[in-house]
């Protein structure tokens, strides 16, 4: 049976033009070599096999070759080329500083460099692991680094630069590999496989590439893996499988479930992938990198920073026409939370299902089947003056319902006067009934509403500024009640302003003014702007602005900060020197229940998503003790 060689030792390059990724630094040492400008000590530093120890073992043997062409490669047909191609060159020597770290190895280095070589002009001397060597051992390699004899040259390897003492770094030139690109990874691998006669799926390969993260001595180890696995053949479903790797597939099944806002689908797909072995966290994370993937798809110009195959690129391009960057956005800070919180929890399968909850509560599916699932609601009933609840009436307002009041005698009205009352109460206006005693029988209007005023529904306040005849339909002055005090509002509804400062006082210009303030907070204050245009205000018997809101918090958010510069852009626009705004909170929204234990919490999450129930009670969620 022929002896299987790896294929990193196999395909390990044999001149620089071979090398993979580190075009500056080979085309640097060519150049040093065809410009004889070659220094005496050279660091090579970087992550694990990038072509550290590769290029050194390169650059020797070119330095020594006798016939070197003119871009700068070794022959490979000189004696010195040769003994080195057959490990038996005396002129270049490699040593481990790994496991030769003491003192007294660097002594017998020390010792060795005094030898001339016998072949070619330099001894190369390739130390690997450099920054192993102890303290005491780099001082003692100190002197014979800054001064050896013309015939000896160094080239230090190490992954960890930052080990090595100063004195030593300035004493060398230093070259910094860089990891490779997935490209250039899958190029040679390509290369590979088409000189071992094996058939391939590029997207395979681009698993492989960025498995080996940088690596190209990682990524033929992984091939060789894989090719022992596979055949002939070298398909995406057989890498994935063989590295046990999540397959991409998972994650656009999950995000166009998250997109229709179905919860338990996500649910579903997550448990799968547990079953097949894989750790939450390490699916958490992979869901982020494929929202950060569809972000990075959401723009031509980023789409080279995808670092996957072109069949999987297409399926990200064609996912992230259909998602929006607010989810993505939303969607990257819960998967960062959750990775966050994953390590402290103590139910961590849960905590990554809170994370997919919140996420399908992100999409716009999500917010279509809420707003499906609520009942239709009733058309709103206009309020009249009768309807008006009960909780919002002021002391000046009087009940709703008839009642008997004392009166002056009516007195015959004029023409004039009999007109005023039929357009101050609306339509026909209602007999006036005595009852021997000269009591008349009035109905009497809790106040007016800006909507009544639009639509058309007459009020003393459209009377012309200065008039001074009476509203009431007998033409009289309205007495006293029974109580004392002086009515607010006389029998037609009408409201007993200031003459002086809100002679002026237009409602519908009010409104307009109200409405252009909230307007003009909508992108600052989005919530504020909501509660102003769906709770549009009312006016009270003294005229002044009423607004009820949701709860005391709101409230007081309006009353600290809203209501200040409302009033303020009202007087400006309606030219008003005083107004003045109520907020008021119903009393059923007083008596709301406040969130303040962990159980709270999860019935009002549940309340909100009934989905989370399901789920609660599906795997006999509780809290622990």
């Amino acid at each position: 049976m022929e002896k299987f060689i790896v294929s990193a030792r196999k395909y390990r390059p044999a001149s620089f033009t071979d090398v993979v990724g580190q075009a500056s630094i080979t085309t640097t040492l060519r150049n040093s070599i065809q410009n004889k400008h070659l220094g005496h000590a050279y660091l090579f530093s970087g992550p694990r096999g990038v072509g550290k120890t590769t290029c050194a073992r390169i650059f020797a043997k070119t330095i020594n070759c006798a016939d070197i062409s003119d871009d700068g490669e070794a022959c490979n047909q000189c004696e010195s080329c040769l003994s080195f191609n057959e490990n038996r060159s005396y002129s270049i020597h490699e040593l481990d500083a790994a496991s030769n770290n003491s003192v007294d190895d660097i002594r017998t280095l020390t010792e060795q460099v005094r030898i001339p070589p016998q072949i070619g002009s330099y001894s190369i001397y390739i130390i690997d692991e450099v920054h192993m060597l102890s303290q005491s051992a780099f001082n003692a390699f100190l002197k014979t680094l800054e001064e050896p004899p013309q015939h000896a040259m160094f080239v230090l390897a190490t992954t960890e630069k930052h080990k090595i003492i100063p004195t030593i770094l300035s004493r060398c030139q230093i070259f910094d590999f860089h990891r490779i690109k997935v490209e250039d990874t899958v190029a040679y691998l390509k290369h590979i496989a088409d000189k071992e006669g094996l058939a391939y799926e590029e997207d395979g390969l681009h698993i492989i590439a960025q498995k080996a993260d940088g690596a190209m001595r990682d990524a033929l180890s992984i091939f060789d893996q894989v090719v022992s696995f596979s055949g002939d053949k070298i398909t995406y479903k057989g890498v994935i499988d063989n590295l046990n790797i999540l397959d991409y597939e998972y994650y656009f099944r999950l995000t166009f479930s998250l997109l229709e806002g179905d919860v338990a689908s996500a649910m579903l797909i997550f448990d799968e992938i547990l079953a097949k072995g894989f750790d939450p966290r390490n699916f958490i994370n992979g869901y982020a990198a494929h929202l950060r993937d569809l972000m990075v798809c959401k723009d031509p110009e980023t789409v080279k920073l995808m670092e996957v195959g072109a069949g999987i690129r297409e399926k990200y391009l064609a996912q992230a026409a259909q998602v929006s960057l607010p989810f993505l956005y939303a969607g990257l800070e819960i998967c960062n939370q959750a990775d966050i919180q994953f390590r402290a929890s103590r139910n961590q399968r849960l905590t990554i299902e809170l994370a997919l909850v919140k996420l399908a509560d992100l999409s716009e599916g999500s917010k279509k089947k809420s707003i499906a699932e609520q009942p239709e609601a009733a058309p709103p009933e206009e309020k009249t003056p009768e309807a008006a609840p009960p909780e919002t009436k002021t002391p000046e307002a009087a009940p709703p319902e008839e009642e008997i009041v004392e009166a002056a005698p009516p007195e015959e009205k004029t023409p004039e006067a009999a007109a005023t009352s039929e357009a101050l109460e609306g339509g026909e206006p209602e007999p006036q009934t005595g009852n021997g005693n000269g009591a008349s029988r009035i109905v009497r209007s809790p106040g007016i509403s800006i909507k009544d005023s639009l639509k058309g529904v007459p009020s003393s306040l459209d009377k012309p500024a200065g008039s001074t005849q009476s509203a009431d339909p007998a033409g009289s002055t309205p007495s006293a009640d029974p109580s004392g005090s002086t009515p607010s509002a006389d029998p037609s509804g009408s409201m007993d302003l200031p003459s002086g400062e809100r002679s002026g006082f237009d409602p519908k210009a009010v409104l307009e003014a109200w409405n252009d303030f909230a307007l003009s907070i909508q992108k600052s204050k989005p919530r504020m702007h909501s509660t102003l245009t769906s709770n549009q205000p009312e006016i009270n018997e003294k005229g002044d602005l009423s607004i009820r809101l949701n709860s005391e918090a709101q409230r007081d958010h309006f009353l600290k900060k809203i209501k200040a510069p409302l009033a303020e852009h009202i007087r400006r626009k309606t030219g008003l020197t005083q107004l003045e705004i109520i907020a008021e909170v119903a009393e059923s929204e007083k008596d709301e229940k406040k969130i303040y234990t962990e159980q709270d919490k999860l019935e009002f999450l549940i309340q909100k998503n009934p989905e989370l129930g399901t789920l609660k009670s599906r795997f006999n969620l509780d809290f622990d003790d």
